[in-house]
């Protein structure tokens, strides 16, 4: 493992986007980006790994960095982030994605092990992960022990979602689609929530009316359920279609996609699920934003019917700012939140910048 230093300094925070007093009580923040902040993960050429399905040496993140999850593991957060190599072509989505693994007492440095920890390899994933990898993982806390991280296949030609679970974070089982066996195992979707409590400090999985409860999609939001955190049923409307819980919005920061981001809380307020905003390029986009521009956004649910949407800001909490945040694989920019811990008082949310760096952002400590 390797230490990667980082160049802040200090704890004092800035860019604000939301004041507390701007949001409701349902909802998780406000979140401030350290001072002089800089990414806290950074690709790096040096670290080597013997791809297990070519049997070459490769720098597997040796060009971007980002979107990562995020779990607190013994008291240590630890951040599970997609690591892109330099092969395929140079384009988004071309090159071979695995989960690199760091982990950090203060939310800020980071220690990174040498080789990825979930990766494309010879087993019954091939087929929906080579030679793509594996994209945009989303954790869970299991209430009994371990976890479970949903995450995107992709093989250069189709998506979907897949799923693993491990006892440390390191050796994984892949269980292939958490919707397999149903009509939607196959199903074009990318990111999953599965919806959490806070117990001693602790985010774990929560069942809510004896079930566990999980929010997915991209252009629109649906909601699944399951017994085990494993296999997932989705919840249909009355004419057997996925059940819409909330889509883009015109003239707003959501107006062309709405994805699934961390961990969704449920608190006494209500479930607060943070989620990927992306802004449109036509008529429809937000005028006071980039087109393009992925922020982050906030929409509460009923914290004893998850699928009953109890609010939903207008505005996003959260968005790109800095200059590493709009420079990069995705030159609109993106604030791409998908890690969300409780950490020594205080919420901390990891995202991805531009498909290139991981950066950090922090509540204050109450």
């Amino acid at each position: 493992m390797k230490f990667i230093p980082t160049r802040l300094s200090t704890l004092l925070f800035a860019f604000p986007i939301l004041h507390a007093a701007d949001l409701p009580a349902w909802a998780l923040g406000p979140f401030e980006r350290p001072t002089d902040a800089q990414p806290v993960i950074r690709p790096i050429s040096e670290s080597r790994f013997k791809d297990p399905i070519t049997g070459t040496s490769i720098a597997w993140e040796k060009l971007h960095t980002f979107n990562p999850a995020a779990v607190v593991h013994n008291g240590t957060i630890h951040v599970l982030y997609r690591a892109e190599d330099d092969s395929g072509d140079m384009k988004i989505g071309g090159h071979t994605s695995r989960f690199g693994l760091a982990m950090s007492e203060d939310g800020i440095h980071f220690t990174r092990r040498d080789t990825p920890v979930l990766f494309p390899a010879e087993d019954a994933q091939k087929a929906h992960e080579w030679p793509g990898g594996c994209e945009d993982p989303r954790l869970a806390t299991h209430p009994d022990g371990g976890y479970v991280v949903t995450y995107t296949q992709w093989n250069h030609q189709d998506f979907r979602l897949g799923l693993a679970t491990s006892k440390d974070l390191i050796h994984w089982q892949k269980q292939g689609s958490p919707f397999e066996g149903s009509a939607y195992e196959n199903l074009r979707t990318k990111s999953a929530a599965i919806v959490h409590e806070l117990r001693d400090g602790v985010l774990v999985a929560s069942r809510i009316d004896g079930k566990f409860w999980m929010y997915f999609g991209e252009r629109q939001i649906n909601i699944a359920t399951s017994e085990d955190l494993i296999h997932w049923t989705p919840v249909v409307d009355d004419s057997g279609e996925l059940l819409v819980l909330i889509r883009p919005r015109k003239g707003k920061f959501d107006s062309a996609l709405t994805e699934v981001g961390p961990q969704a809380v449920k608190t006494e307020q209500g479930i607060a699920l943070i989620y990927n905003a992306k802004n449109a390029t036509d008529s429809h986009r937000d005028p006071n934003l980039t087109p393009g521009v992925y922020g982050c956004g906030q929409v509460g649910f009923d914290a004893q019917d998850p699928t009953r949407v109890i609010g939903q800001l207008d505005e996003p909490f959260f968005q790109p700012e800095l200059d590493w945040e709009k420079t990069g694989q995705y030159a609109s920019g993106t604030t791409f939140a998908e890690g969300l811990v409780y950490h020594k008082g205080r919420w901390i949310i990891y995202y991805g910048c531009a498909d290139s760096f991981v950066g950090v952002a922090m509540s204050p400590i109450r």
